[in-house]
């Protein structure tokens, strides 16, 4: 090179020294790339709510660098202060992420936002779907899912507000055995334990539906209950002080009978989400032919709840109508 002929030795040597520092750079850079590749430490959070939130702080407590994006911004801002970064659109915030988690109201609104979402996805990319979304969504999410060459997990939660604040959420999930290694850190950081249901994409989301029925039964059974006590003018706190620690009684059982003794109902599930939930249950039975008497009362029973402006309470409300 004409720099290194007529320059000193003097400046020899520093261009020696420059070019090898540059090569050292360079190396990092393609060792860092390299890492960031085997050991995705990157992921997107789309949809920061009751359960996205937690979630989205479980994960940068266990090392993750967190992207997220909400709908309604001020609800994500909370998180910046946490020193989470919050982006203004979906595609902003997977913009370099190496998991993509949707945690948003239902198969709806997941698409749209993947779709608003898509010219910033990375190809190869592991998407992790965690809403609720019923068996024909999941279908058409796979569908974007293999266009747009993303792996997808479909990983619906079991549990609220405060298993997902205390990282106790239970996982159940169906995707591809040769990423589960990958997505199963994931999965730690913000739940107490996996339940791996199949290799099959919507085979975690039919079993959620059959988990939602049931607690949609004992909601309404605790609701029913306390209500049948009152009503034949008996002190419906009785009814909790029998069941309390026998067979009958649960953690879930103690905490919605508190919220409708206390006449107070703070949102763990809304009315809204549990009718929507509870029409995706029905939808599938039908499909399935099968008979489900009890869902399909409680369903009219949150449908009830809702129209008479309990939409924004915790589901226990049922027992107001």
């Amino acid at each position: 090179m004409y720099l290194e002929k007529t320059c000193s030795t003097p400046c020899r040597n520093f261009f020696a020294e420059y070019c090898n520092e540059r090569s050292k750079k360079e190396e990092v850079i393609r060792m860092t790339t390299a890492e960031t590749k085997s050991n995705p430490k990157t992921i997107a959070v789309l949809g920061t709510g009751i359960i996205g939130a937690p979630v989205a702080r479980n994960l940068q407590k266990q090392g993750f660098s967190v992207r997220v994006w909400n709908r309604t911004r001020a609800k994500a801002e909370a998180l910046a202060a946490s020193g989470l970064d919050v982006f203004d659109s979906p595609q902003e915030a997977v913009e370099g992420a190496n998991i993509i988690l949707t945690l948003l109201k239902d198969g709806a609104s997941v698409l749209e936002v993947m779709k608003s979402a898509a010219s910033g996805l990375s190809q190869g990319a592991i998407w992790i779907q965690m809403s609720t979304v019923g068996i024909q969504a999941i279908e058409e999410l796979a569908s974007f899912a293999e266009r747009h060459g993303l792996r997808l997990f479909d990983a619906p939660i079991q549990g609220t507000r405060q298993p997902a604040e205390q990282g106790q959420l239970v996982i159940m999930a169906s995707g591809p055995t040769q990423d589960r290694d990958t997505v199963q850190p994931v999965f730690d950081a913000i739940g107490k334990r996996t339940v791996w249901v199949s290799e099959k994409i919507g085979a975690a989301s039919r079993l959620k539906l059959a988990l939602n029925s049931w607690a949609f039964a004992l909601t309404h059974g605790v609701a029913e209950s306390l209500a049948i006590a009152k009503g034949l003018g008996v002190d419906p706190a009785l009814v909790v002080d029998v069941v309390k620690g026998g067979p009958m009684d649960s953690a879930f059982f103690q905490s919605k009978a508190a919220l409708i003794l206390a006449n107070d109902y703070p949102v763990s599930f809304s009315v809204a989400n549990a009718l929507k939930d509870a029409q995706l249950v029905m939808e599938a039975v039908e499909q399935a032919d099968l008979t489900a008497e009890v869902a399909a009362a409680g369903l009219q029973r949150f449908r009830r709840a809702l129209e008479a402006g309990h939409q924004d309470k915790d589901m226990a409300a049922s027992g107001l109508v």
